[in-house]
């Protein structure tokens, strides 16, 4: 069968209408009915219900969602195998947000070489829906990132426990309120808890959407925000950064995401994992 029907089938299902898959897969909407049309005639079963609200899985359509995930995943881990030298067996691609690749994943790679020398690594950073998908389509294996998605197939594990602490580049600071504060978007849970805790304070006048972009302009501007504890301790020690005094502390999880299956089947992978939990363990 040709993989492009199940990654449509899939674009479909997650979008919930032939236009928004048409315009993820960046192809005319024309192209993805006569896929699925094509999908549902080899499989002699209706796949969907169309109306004009949009796309909902029928049975049969329930019953494939799983084996498209796998027939993508398989194939994409074929199609990468097969180029592999002799001296490696397999490959394993880890993508994450950017701000847990510092101290966490950084460690994770080296410790991969040693301890897997015969797994060939690809690592990468990306925003939360777009590690989703790629772990859906068997693009990724492991993802890393504070706010997964519930999918088909893909297991959901609490990594690490973020301490978001307020710091600030002069010792007199305040955080929310003053000028020169950065809001980092830590997302909708912190944005809740912070609203709370300084619901007084006046929109802040810079907001960041990465975590090391915002620490990056605090160190070279100046001016206040909320970090990890893991990414701001050394600054804070070399008196590069100041602990604002009283101020709240927010806790924000991290989570590995990872395809069920192959935790199930293939002990390579079970190592890897090992590995990754072992490093978080000793941040």
């Amino acid at each position: 069968m040709d993989i492009d029907l199940a990654r449509t089938f899939i674009a479909v299902f997650e979008t919930g209408n032939f236009n928004r898959a048409a315009d993820r897969l960046n192809v005319t909407q024309s192209t993805v009915s006569t896929r699925i049309s094509n999908l549902e005639e080899q499989l002699g079963r209706t796949l969907f219900q169309r109306s004009r609200a949009g796309t909902d899985l029928t049975v049969a359509g329930r019953q494939f969602h799983r084996h498209a995930i796998n027939l993508v995943r398989v194939w994409q881990q074929a199609r990468q195998e097969l180029l592999l030298p002799e001296s490696l067996h397999e490959v394993l691609s880890i993508g994450a947000q950017i701000s847990l690749w510092d101290e966490l994943l950084a460690r994770w790679l080296p410790w991969m070489r040693n301890h897997l020398p015969d797994v060939a690594l690809h690592a990468e950073f990306g925003f939360p829906e777009a590690l989703m998908q790629q772990l859906q389509e068997g693009a990724l294996d492991i993802a890393v990132m504070y706010t997964p998605q519930t999918r088909a197939g893909l297991a959901i594990e609490t990594l690490i426990q973020d301490r978001l602490v307020l710091v600030a580049s002069a010792s007199d600071a305040k955080g929310p309120g003053d000028a020169d504060y950065v809001y980092v978007d830590w997302g909708p849970e912190f944005l809740a808890e912070h609203n709370l805790a300084f619901a007084d304070a006046p929109y802040p006048a810079l907001s960041v959407s990465h975590g090391m972009f915002g620490l990056g302009h605090i160190l070279n501007a100046g001016g206040s925000g909320y970090f990890p504890l893991r990414l701001v301790r050394d600054h804070v020690r070399a008196g590069r950064l100041h602990r604002v005094k009283g101020a709240p502390t927010f806790s924000r999880p991290a989570y590995v995401v990872y395809p069920q299956e192959r935790a199930e089947n293939a002990p390579r992978f079970v190592k890897a994992l090992d590995g990754l939990r072992r490093m978080a363990g000793k941040r």
